[in-house]
């Protein structure tokens, strides 16, 4: 397939407004109470299966040593790396507790370490958490799984880099966000060239096999020339992948933010100008737009993925591993198993009070039923691939795609006249003008979105 963009300033202007980023369908506004006999029976179902799914694991340390002003992530900000000793016990109890209710043959396709920032636990930490793991669910010996780490470069050095990849960890994301220092201090995340450089050159070393680079636009004096010279160090970083996420200023609902200072925030059309350099400067530079926000080399496993129609997309961004139950561990995480979305407890003491009772600490989530597991598999092609095959979907579903989307085809017709996507007999194929806008076009099939005119708390499309 085709794997360009095209930025037009007159249609970002005139579809930009606010929508989920569909990590999942129904997006997590939607979840509500869940009971964890119903996650068990749930599980027990799935491992039943003729095929069982393979488990895609996830696990959350949600401590940071100091706060970065711009974070919406669930964290714990505290430099008392003791309060990290009960919540890993804890943690450790619900891996067996969860480890326990799947069929041991189940293997681990992908494992997510996220946080917070899971370098805040000490080596030895870190290496009992994977034997732990590894001690009840069935992991990979070699490097066909993917298993990945975030890594804050101030929280490690190269010690540590190559025991994360000999406790079996083979991607690995550095948090950057912007190189230029006046930037970093109103977002009190201050972090060097060189010390990112470093630990970016270890991982190189330690053979990783993709490393990739977060970075945010629209953080408070961020400007179109400071920019520049962050991607310019970035290009030279050498990457595999990138990913430049849009700052959401929603002060309301992340407490930290509330120390940045708004009138810092880049005006709207200068933001749009630092997206635009980004993406001339990243396809210039030979990296090809995956979509949300991310970039890979062309070689790499998911702009091949893309290619190919078999990139995937859950809680952990974009994978090439498709079809895995996902199973959430520790406290806020997010699973998904067979048609079910399962949250664990949201607070440290919460989540300690369900795990000292031996249950799973799930409290809410969502049962998709006929049209919701239709709905998602057709936003999931359109925000993965920029394609869909109406055909497939049909035999699969046993509809007729245009009756059943009647609504949404008119819809789309006049994304089609602006040159977004085209609607073709059997597919809809999003177009290069339309990929900086596909969470616009997947909230036409969002049928929780549908008359709505403000779709909750959700950030700018772009």
């Amino acid at each position: 397939m085709e794997q360009s963009v095209i930025f037009d300033q007159k249609l970002l202007d005139r579809y930009d407004r606010p929508g989920p980023r569909y990590t999942s369908y129904p997006s997590a506004v939607q979840f509500h109470d869940l009971d964890e006999d119903l996650y068990r029976k749930v599980v027990r179902e799935s491992n039943g299966d003729p095929i069982p799914s393979p488990l895609s694991l996830y696990l959350h340390v949600p401590f940071c040593n100091t706060v970065c002003y711009y974070c919406g992530c669930n964290k714990v900000i505290t430099a008392n790396r003791q309060r990290a000793i009960p919540y890993l016990e804890n943690l450790q109890r619900e891996i067996r507790l969860q480890g326990s209710l799947f069929d041991p043959d189940r293997q681990v396709e992908q494992l997510h370490f996220g946080g917070g920032t899971p370098t805040y636990l000490s080596n030895e930490q870190l290496s009992e958490l994977m034997d732990v793991i590894a001690e009840n669910f069935n992991l990979h010996e070699d490097d066909l799984g993917e298993y990945s780490i975030e890594i804050d470069p101030r929280s490690v050095d190269e010690h540590t880099i190559h025991l994360l990849r000999l406790l079996g960890f083979n991607r690995i994301s550095f948090g950057v966000q912007d190189f230029d220092p006046d930037v970093q201090k109103a977002v009190n995340r201050i972090q060097s060239f060189e010390q990112s450089r470093d630990v970016i050159n270890a991982a190189r070393a330690a053979e990783f096999l993709s490393i990739n680079i977060d970075l945010i636009y629209g953080l408070p004096l961020q400007t179109t020339a400071s920019f520049a010279r962050t991607l310019e160090r970035v290009i030279e970083l050498d990457p595999d992948r990138i990913a430049i996420y849009n700052y959401a200023h929603l002060p309301h609902l992340f407490k930290s933010q509330k120390q940045i200072n708004a009138d810092d925030l880049p005006p709207p059309q200068e933001k749009l100008n630092i997206l635009q350099l980004a993406i001339h400067e990243l396809t210039g530079a030979g990296y090809i737009y995956i979509g949300m926000d991310h970039f890979a080399k062309p070689d790499n496993e998911l702009a091949v993925a893309q290619r190919n129609g078999e990139l995937y997309r859950n809680f952990q961004g974009y994978s090439t591993h498709a079809r895995c139950d996902v199973v959430g561990l520790g406290v806020t995480a997010i699973g998904k198993v067979a048609n079910i979305y399962c949250q664990n407890r949201k607070t440290l003491d919460e989540y300690a009070a369900e795990i000292r009772q031996d249950h799973i600490p799930v409290f809410r989530g969502f049962t998709l039923d006929y049209d919701d597991q239709l709905r998602s598999d057709v936003i999931s092609q359109l925000i993965c691939n920029f394609d869909l095959s109406m055909s497939m979907l049909e035999d699969i579903y046993r509809i007729d795609f245009k009756s059943y989307f009647s609504e949404e085809i008119t819809s789309l017709k006049q994304m089609q006249n602006d040159g977004l996507v085209e609607i073709q007999e059997d597919r809809i194929r999003v177009l290069p003008a339309g990929r900086l806008l596909i969470r616009n076009i997947c909230t036409v099939f969002d049928r929780y979105l549908h008359g709505k005119e403000n779709p909750g708390n959700f950030s700018k499309l772009i």
